[in-house]
């Protein structure tokens, strides 16, 4: 077991070295140190502080910590400093999907297979629990983002790519849920081996890809859209120009050039604490549209730029993807259209419907069930892909893929744009 309390001394110990070394450096002319020579800078006072905590022990006829004990020491005062402190562990537990804080003792941690299990805290006390996502906000993302009484709600991407939203003052203690992105660089074939789609889906999708049809994925919580969207965006080939627009910084898709080359990723800012200096998604979709894109993805729905994002869907930057919240295939439209209500055109539902027939090809349906009957087991899978065929008063669709027998996705009517697939490699016998 680490000692917490010596670890938030030794943090502080450090954190005053390295910053009394930052202010030598200014004052000597010399050049910030990098991100990694500032780690590495630490480790070296780390250990220098821990070795003299071992001769003081040792001065004060102590047992000084063992060598096992040492390292995790280090660990944790490395974590505290440039980690997510007592979260580093969980984090780094490949198992482990969502992570669910209600006060710094109240930790309930699911993993892949299911389970849902209660964690040690997190911190010793709600402020000190305050106090490290109000660390982790400063340097999260393109930009600050404050957590405080005056700003009580927090959403960004931590540095290993999962979502993290916490929420203070509304609620009696401070909560937190990070949802887990353990897929980074993920492609179709990975989510056929693991059982998400069929590979007639995978050969449908990567088609459907090729031949620029606009996808829009939908599913509820945490029930792997993005990962999804992480994969489809992967079959794009190299030599196109991608923005993505997104609230928190998460798909990462610049993270991997070999893969994407021209990616320019965009966050939306929220305003300062005087309201001021707002970019909303709704701007940055215009914004993308200037920047020479050769598609557009958006994260995530979850507002009015959706009425921007259709309209770039219809003026010529075919093949984008997007993910939306919905509990069916068929309800996305419907959501579509209570979104598009609430943004500043105020478009009625008739208008919206012609707009969505005209943007998006088809909607990819992505389903989360824990089967108790074999052991509780956590699936993920397609269920649903329907096509957009037009508008008639309402948005005119067919369920080209329905739920089989267990669930999953099997082909069930004819697709209208058959030939444009079977132009880019997929066939199907029979329709």
């Amino acid at each position: 077991m680490i000692d917490h309390s010596l670890v938030k001394r030794f943090r502080q110990e450090v954190g005053d070295r390295l910053a009394h070394q930052r202010r030598l450096d200014q004052a000597n002319g010399l050049p910030a140190m990098t991100g990694e020579d500032e780690r590495q800078f630490a480790r070296a006072l780390i250990s220098q502080v821990l070795e003299e905590h071992a001769r003081g022990e040792i001065g004060l006829g102590r047992t000084p910590p063992t060598v096992e004990e040492e390292e995790a020491l280090a660990a944790g005062i490395h974590a505290a400093l440039f980690g997510v402190g007592r979260l580093q562990p969980l984090l780094d537990d490949t198992q482990v999907e969502n992570i669910d804080i209600n006060g710094c003792d109240r930790v309930f941690v699911s993993y892949a297979d299911g389970q849902e299990l209660m964690h040690d805290p997190v911190a010793d006390s709600d402020d000190e629990l305050v106090e490290l996502i109000q660390i982790l906000a400063a340097y999260s993302g393109l930009s600050s983002r404050p957590f405080d009484t005056a700003n009580p709600q927090l959403d960004l991407r931590l540095p290993d790519g999962s979502r993290l939203s916490a929420v203070m003052d509304v609620t009696v203690r401070p909560a937190v849920s990070i949802r887990r992105a353990r897929l980074g660089k993920v492609f179709l074939s990975d989510l056929t081996g693991n059982g998400t789609i069929s590979p007639d889906v995978a050969r449908f999708l990567t088609a459907a890809v090729a031949a620029r049809k606009n996808i829009m994925i939908a599913g509820s919580t945490n029930a792997g859209k993005t990962t999804l969207l992480r994969a489809l965006a992967n079959e794009i080939p190299a030599g196109e120009r991608l923005i993505t627009v997104e609230r928190a910084l998460e798909l990462g898709l610049d993270q991997f050039p070999e893969l994407h080359p021209n990616v320019v990723a965009f966050e939306q800012r929220l305003p300062n604490s005087e309201g001021q200096g707002e970019i909303s998604m709704a701007e940055l979709v215009r914004r993308s549209l200037r920047m020479n894109p050769s598609r557009v993805i958006v994260g995530e729905v979850l507002g009015d730029e959706i009425v921007t994002m259709l309209n770039a869907m219809t003026q010529g930057n075919d093949g984008s993807l997007s993910t939306i919240h919905a509990n069916s295939s068929m309800e996305v439209f419907n959501r579509i259209s209570t979104y598009a209500l609430q943004a500043g055109e105020r478009l009625p539902i008739d208008a919206t419907h012609m707009l969505i027939a005209g943007a998006i090809d088809f909607v990819v349906f992505v389903e989360k069930r824990n089967d108790y009957h074999v052991g509780g087991t956590l699936r993920r899978y397609v269920s649903s892909i329907r096509e957009v065929n037009g508008c008639d008063g309402r948005v005119l669709s067919s369920e080209v893929f329905a739920p089989g027998p267990d669930g999953a996705a099997v082909p069930h009517a004819p697709i209208s744009c058959m030939e444009e697939l079977a132009a880019h490699g997929y066939t199907l016998g029979g329709w």
